[in-house]
């Protein structure tokens, strides 16, 4: 497929007009319109802009083939994974978990992820429900666990106060440590140290790998290609020690394992990617 044609079927799938891009891009919409009919190139200084709005590799944009893979927005349903966590916590007699799964509905009911053209239409919820399920499936599903995973972002995302979680103690602790807004100062000052407090706690350790695999398996894909290399730059730096420090942890290092290979697989393929 030409130039043109690439970019008018990746505006298509994105849902977007010919002026939503052209606003995007800072360009009239008679200027995409020649771009798709092939009728004129855009600058070279605007074709890494223009693969970032649409987000797509550049060399995507210039590929004579098409492929006819359909994507999707996730991979499993929530309220699925409600229904089955209910019942294995009902079993199990978790009651941590039993009063997460009731409240991280309220708290995060509204809120959306993007899916992998940038759009937000995924609920939020889908994300903790899927790291209990991968406890779960983990063999790693102790109540203390998957209260935590499940309530990880209530602190930071819905402006709930620590103690005012449906756990004890050693959840509240978690989620605080991995909750950015519990630390006075920017993201970018206070990183070093919200690591650091991090590494001090097992669970902690456990909750903020998971997060990043999850976020690398199936948010990050969205991302533009700065974002992904600051990502990426990030993951290493930090996340990865906090790894290596999960695997020092008897109860957790089958799962660190797992969690290493997932984690540092992405890593590479979104280098190659980018």
């Amino acid at each position: 497929m030409s130039l043109g044609k690439n970019i008018s079927r990746r505006r298509n799938e994105l849902g977007w007009t010919q002026e939503l891009l052209a606003e995007k891009m800072d360009v009239s919409f008679q200027t995409v319109s020649l771009w798709e009919l092939d009728e004129s190139l855009p600058a070279t200084q605007k074709l890494e802009h223009l693969a970032e709005v649409l987000n797509v590799r550049l060399d995507r944009l210039f590929s004579e083939t098409e492929n006819s893979w359909e994507y999707r927005d996730r991979i499993f349903d929530a309220e699925h994974m409600h229904t089955f966590l209910k019942s294995a916590a009902a079993v199990k007699g978790y009651t941590q978990t039993l009063a997460a799964l009731d409240r991280i509905r309220e708290w995060h009911a509204g809120q959306m992820r993007k899916n992998n053209r940038g759009e937000a239409t995924v609920p939020y919820v889908t994300h903790p429900l899927t790291l209990a399920c991968q406890a779960l499936a983990m063999r790693i599903d102790t109540d203390d666990v998957l209260a935590a995973l499940l309530l990880h972002d209530a602190v930071e995302d819905c402006d709930i106060r620590p103690d005012e979680l449906p756990a004890g103690e050693t959840v509240r602790k978690a989620v605080s440590l991995v909750s950015y807004n519990t630390y006075s100062g920017p993201k970018s000052e206070i990183k070093a140290t919200y690591y650091a407090n991090i590494l001090t706690d097992p669970l902690a350790c456990l909750v903020k790998c998971m997060d990043r695999c999850n976020n690398l398996s199936e948010m990050a894909i969205g991302f533009s290609t700065e974002k992904m290399k600051t990502y990426i730059t990030e993951t290493e730096k930090y996340v990865l020690p906090v790894l290596k420090k999960l695997k020092e942890c008897p109860e957790y290092n089958d799962a660190a394992w797992q969690l290493q290979y997932q984690i540092v697989s992405y890593l590479e393929i979104y280098k190659r990617l980018v």
